[in-house]
């Protein structure tokens, strides 16, 4: 049951009963918080060094980015001469503009020098100070004294843990030990506290003196709306036995909202929860809604219906939101729509409206209503006053160190106000911090406008709810991407479950090759099996002769003339119906790759992106290339145009079954070349579905042909045959080399050169420096080595790690990599698949066993024994020219290796054969500019993985031994299925030529 908001003023930007007494408290509240402000302009002058930090970001942008940037990076620096390097060269770009006495500070030439010290230590102590304003403390001690000291104040408190981001079971488990002890600390010192009836009582009832607001997605570091039923269980294991311990000690928990992707998984595990018999009567529990989310009153009306069922309240803390950037990049990296609005009105306008429904609701949801905007919790008093609502059920909080004016002026008014207490060492702390920074500090900040005393009616003024978005134009992509799957909607998880049934009851057909326009009868067949179940027979795969691979041939012989003639638009065309038959096939595509290919459903949904994109993107780029180029000169006209080479042979891998081999074939077809696909055997039956496909959306016969056979008879055929034009390959070394060299073999009758082009494979390194942000390079780290157990040409297979974090990042990686789940591809919780078949399973194990001589294995994982699976293995002590960090092993095997300096980590990452990948995690300027100019390989990833190239955005491809060719997905892909001319004419006739703009 959800309720139906039929009332226009509860609709955000509607007509507002409560507006006058709104506009009467705020200018109160607002008098309040603007006392003995000249006081303060006269004392300007003589801030404190970090008061003179934050000022200075308010009317520097530039400043206002770098400075945070180095905030963020500060924790991580282990000495005074590092601390004084960062800060110069974080400080000292073109684009800020420093104040004179920043300049002043960072007037030095050495690092390690006395001015460069004192530099370190004022701006260290300044920022450490200013971390002190908005974080209670860095033990439960020096929390517990801030608590009491708002105690004093007549507030109330709630404590959050700030700590590392919960990537391993060790960790999840440390976070609820950790909140099972602050509760016993923080009931037990509230044991000697004196009673406070404003925050300690109503309505004739004790209040619980101890707070606690915790993570919910803290409590399993797997968590994944994608697996649904499995993080669920997990979660909900540990949270019980949190409320379990809470209503032993008498104190509330109260559960914070984070990134939208957990919103709906996190409403549903605690509705969940708080419905069972045990905790059903519980009113000491809270959850949190962020009204800058577009979907968030819909939300409050479920939770609204849910609390009527439930028949007991629970409190609603109403926010208006901390992550509105992160939320932002997400939904446009991810082609997303934007989940949260637009503009900081509109935030306002939806904040009013929930404040309303959820006041007007009090007797199901209790509310505490979260704002430094005057107006805001002016317009809940407002509420509250005029429906008479009882004490228990209404409260307004603040944040530590933020809006102590206000929280003063409503603890005199008589209000409960409660603070939000962070506490923490301050290395983790870094991302509050910067949050909080950026509220203080953007121009649409309350608290910055206020400060700058803007006139009273502007900032009262009732916020105005969009009507469009307002996205600047500058924040979307040249080329529209197609949208990844978002598994956090339940519907879309649904959908895919049904694909995987259907597809179930669908097994052991026949796929058969299409020659000229005709699906053809093979002597010769395999079976395509499920490498997480080999018993499971996936398709029959017929594979072609030589007789029929020659038959192939011709075909494309005849149908070129036509094929080069037919207009680029026409062609393009097609491929853009393609796409729009992949979008529609979505769920069964990545279905089949599940199955067929082992790779577990997060990792072959992109997939289908990545085909679709190619599809739509060399469709644009054939028609920019198709209009070729002209370079007139006065009675002579030149025109430079590409033709399409002629007949070419696509060779495609297994571990991107449908991405590859659509991109290299729809490349081929855009440009007007008859193409022959044979794919790798093992995923026979996408390589089929991809032909349905291009059928469907009308590609001639003999135009396109799908030739699956094997590679030492039928590909080898085609790769010397004299009418071959060209061949594009994906796949090993060997083979790739093996191509290479007899396509460069001039045959009897062959007029041409053969045009090659071969991606294989790579040897990739994330580098992590000292400056890393490690939550982030771990889980970076772990996704790219281990995501589809390795098997991806851009996989990481070495880390190079810098000799004073060593010990650290090894310990966190073994346990982040230990909490994986490994399991077969088709549930929804496996993170960690099989291999693809029997051999690559017995070449990786040899590979370990070989290792294990050369180096020292940190962690070696169990793997089921039923289908292709072998568990992840992380080696350290790695020599530098050993086989673990020089051959490509193309499984979970990473070989971790440590570095003295950062000049040390980029010649170890440079020293193998191939160059297709790397990655760094750094946040040092100089180290990411080095990165970028030596680390020779075709794709830098810097502070992210380093698989999961996009189209457009980042065409992939390496060099050196990694393969030869333009990137796929880039501007100049298509050229090499083209052929280039020119064609000049003179135009003169007697002497005379038109010239233009002469008359």
């Amino acid at each position: 049951m959800v309720l139906h908001v039929s009332d226009p003023s509860l609709h955000p930007g509607g007509p507002n009963p409560y507006e006058n007494q709104t506009l009467a408290i705020a200018r109160e509240l607002l008098s309040a918080t603007r006392e003995k402000r000249s006081l303060f302009a006269q004392m300007r002058d003589q801030m404190r060094w970090d008061d003179k930090l934050l000022a200075w970001t308010m009317g520097n942008p530039g400043l206002r980015v770098q400075l945070f940037r180095f905030i963020d990076c500060l924790p991580a620096l282990r000495s005074n001469t590092e601390v004084a390097r960062h800060l110069q060269e974080y400080l000292s770009q073109e684009s800020v503009e420093l104040p004179s006495a920043l300049k002043g500070l960072l007037n030095f030439a050495d690092a390690s020098s006395l001015p460069g010290q004192a530099a370190a230590t004022t701006v260290k102590t300044a920022v450490e100070t200013l971390a002190r304003k908005y974080i209670a403390g860095e033990t439960v001690q020096q929390a517990l004294k801030s608590i009491e000291q708002l105690r004093k104040q007549r507030m109330a408190f709630t404590v959050d843990l700030l700590g590392e981001a919960v990537i391993t079971e060790t960790e999840a488990q440390q976070y609820l030990d950790r909140y099972l002890e602050l509760m016993q600390a923080l009931t037990t010192a509230s044991q000697r506290w004196s009673a406070i009836p404003q925050i300690d009582q109503a309505d004739g009832e004790a209040l619980p003196r101890v707070q606690v607001s915790v993570k919910l997605t803290a409590f399993y570091s797997q968590f994944d709306p994608l697996d649904a039923v499995g993080s669920q269980a997990r979660v909900s294991d540990r949270i019980r036995t949190l409320l379990r311990r809470a209503k032993e000690l008498g104190a509330a928990v109260h559960f914070d909202m984070e990134q939208y992707t957990y919103k709906d998984l996190t409403l549903a595990i605690l509705k969940q929860i708080l419905l069972e018999d045990e905790f059903r009567d519980r009113s000491d529990i809270g959850v949190t809604l962020q009204a800058y989310l577009r979907d968030s009153l819909t939300d409050l009306q479920g939770l609204i219906a849910w609390a009527k069922e439930r028949g007991c309240p629970v409190t609603v803390r109403l926010v208006k939101g901390a992550y509105w950037d992160q939320e932002t990049i997400k939904a446009v990296q991810h082609d997303w729509a934007h989940p949260v609005y637009s503009l900081k009105s509109s935030t306002d306008a939806n904040f009013e409206a929930m404040t309303r429904l959820l006041l007007e609701h009090h007797d199901y949801l209790y509310a505490a209503i979260g704002s430094h905007n005057v107006r805001s919790q002016a317009h809940a008093i407002a509420i509250a006053q005029a429906l008479k609502i009882p004490a228990r059920r209404f409260e307004l909080q603040v944040l530590y160190g933020m809006a102590d004016k206000l929280a003063d002026a409503l603890v005199g008014q008589g209000y409960r106000v409660r603070v939000y207490c962070p506490y923490g060492d301050l290395i983790p702390g870094m991302a509050y911090l910067i949050r909080r920074l950026l509220e203080n500090t953007a121009n649409s900040s309350f608290l910055r406008q206020n400060l700058e005393e803007r006139p009273v009616d502007d900032l009262l003024a009732p916020p105005a709810m969009e009507t469009q978005s307002h996205l600047p134009e500058t924040l979307k992509p040249a080329f529209p991407n197609v949208a990844d799957t978002d598994y956090a909607d339940a519907a879309e998880r649904d959908r895919a479950q049904t694909a995987l049934s259907n597809l179930r009851s669908q097994l052991g057909q026949s796929y058969l090759p299409l020659i000229d326009g005709q699906y053809r009868n093979t002597a010769e067949t395999i079976d395509s099996v499920n490498p997480s179940n080999p018993s499971e027979v996936i398709g029959t795969i017929g594979l072609i002769s030589i007789d029929q691979a020659e038959q192939a041939i011709q075909a494309a012989k005849a149908a070129f003339p036509a094929w080069r003639k037919t207009p680029a638009s026409e062609r393009a065309a097609i491929l853009r119906r393609a796409a729009d038959l992949m979008a529609e096939r979505r769920a069964d595509l990545s279905a089949l790759m599940v199955l067929e290919g082992g790779k577990a459903l997060h990792q072959a949904d992109p997939e289908v992106s990545e085909a679709i994109d190619f599809c739509r993107y060399y469709a644009d780029e054939m028609e920019r290339l198709d209009q070729g180029y002209a370079y007139d000169l006065p009675g002579e006209t030149n025109r430079y145009l590409y033709q399409p080479r002629g007949i070419s042979v696509i060779i495609s891998p297994w571990n991107f079954p449908l991405a590859i081999p659509t991109g290299m074939t729809v490349a081929s077809l855009a440009a007007g070349n008859c193409t022959l696909l044979k794919p790798a055997n093992s995923t026979g039956a996408i390589a089929a579905k991809l032909t349905e496909i291009l059928v469907e959306a009308g590609i001639p016969k003999g135009v396109f042909q799908y030739v699956p056979g094997r590679g030492s008879t039928v590909g080898s055929h085609l790769v010397q045959h004299p009418d071959v034009h060209m061949i594009t390959f994906t796949g090993s070394q060997e083979v790739g080399c093996q191509i290479y060299a007899e396509a460069a073999v001039l045959r009897p009758g062959q007029k041409h050169l053969k045009r090659v082009v071969a991606e294989m494979g790579g040897k990739n390194a994330i580098i992590v420096d000292e400056s890393a942000d490690l939550d982030q390079a771990v889980q970076g780290v772990v996704y790219s080595a281990f995501g589809y157990s390795g098997q991806k040409c851009s996989a990481c297979s070495r880390v190079i790690v810098m000799a004073s974090i060593y010990d650290t990042f090894v310990a966190r990686l073994v346990e982040a990599t230990r909490s994986l789940n490994i399991g077969p591809a088709d549930q929804p919780s496996t993170q960690v698949g099989p291999v693809i078949d029997a051999a690559a399973q017995s070449r990786i194990r040899e590979a370990i066993a070989q290792g294990k001589t050369e180096a020292t294995v940190a962690l070696e994982m169990d793997a089921p024994d039923t289908g292709y699976f072998v568990g992840p293995v992380i080696f350290t002590d790695v020599p530098p020219t050993g086989r673990l960090a020089q051959e490509e092993i193309f499984g979970p095997v990473l070989a971790v290796m440590k570095a003295e300096t950062f000049g040390e980590a980029i010649a170890l990452a440079n020293g193998t054969a191939y160059a297709l990948t790397g990655g760094l995690y750094s946040r040092t300027p100089s180290h990411i500019a080095q990165a970028e100019a030596g680390f020779e390989v075709g794709n830098v990833y810097i502070n992210r993985s380093i698989t999961g190239a996009i189209v457009s955005r980042q065409p992939f491809g390496g060099f050196k031994l990694s393969g030869v060719g333009s990137k796929a997905g880039g501007p100049d892909y298509l050229m090499q299925f083209l052929e280039p001319r020119v064609i000049t004419e003179n135009v003169q006739r007697q002497g005379f030529a038109p010239i233009e703009g002469v008359e």
